[in-house]
């Protein structure tokens, strides 16, 4: 089967399942995820923190929002930007921020130049998909939006990315890869947190991982 092909068809399986799951599968799975969130390292020393609020039976991050605010966390939620298409803006999101849906039908903060926290100068990006494989590779809606972001980060020192998941949306096989996929260093589920250690190459960006669960 075709590459592209492949890859949509992983698509619609794996968002067939999560849309699937029911309310209560969703809060459970919520729940977990969040407290095995605030209770990593990373996180507590963290300060500035990118969230997104759930679209196609994606995993609830609200519980998790709700934990850092309380934390005393800066959340912020990836708003699309009204110039450069393909590409995100990303504004403070507090209890009283409105909310929008945007083209895509998702929320999104209502735009607001003073809230916006440059890439630089963010410390977690919550990044979603739709699949993802045993060696960290993950597959999004196909827009190309945290693509792009994440080939930010090969280039860049910053933010950290770290994915959110439920666990259906695992697969065992590698996934059919494109040129410009970037692998996740973490993906956090409701039954596990997987880290994958970051070797570089002499002279270039390119980024080798391996399987290490915990």
């Amino acid at each position: 089967m075709e590459k592209s092909l492949l890859r949509q068809v992983l698509r619609n399986h794996i968002r067939l399942q999560r849309r699937s799951l029911t309310r209560q599968a969703q809060m459970a799975a919520a729940l977990h995820v969040a407290n095995r969130v605030m209770n990593d390292t990373r996180i507590q020393t963290a300060c500035t923190l990118s969230l997104f609020l759930p679209f196609d039976g994606e995993l609830n991050t609200q519980p998790l929002i709700n934990a850092l605010w309380r934390a005393g966390k800066q959340v912020y939620l990836p708003v699309l930007h009204p110039f450069t298409p393909g590409h995100l803006l990303f504004l403070n999101y507090t209890p009283e921020t409105p909310l929008v849906m945007n083209r895509l039908q998702i929320h999104e903060p209502k735009l607001d130049v003073t809230s916006l926290l440059p890439l630089a100068r963010l410390d977690i990006l919550f990044t979603p998909l739709v699949v993802f494989d045993e060696l960290g590779q993950r597959i999004g809606m196909g827009g190309g939006f945290y693509d792009r972001i994440l080939q930010y980060w090969c280039l860049q020192s910053g933010f950290y990315p770290i994915g959110l998941a439920h666990d259906c949306q695992r697969i065992t096989e590698p996934l059919p890869v494109e040129e410009w996929d970037i692998a996740l260093p973490e993906i956090i589920t409701p039954s596990q947190h997987w880290r994958w250690p970051v070797a570089q190459k002499s002279n270039s960006r390119h980024l080798i991982r391996f399987r290490s669960v915990k």
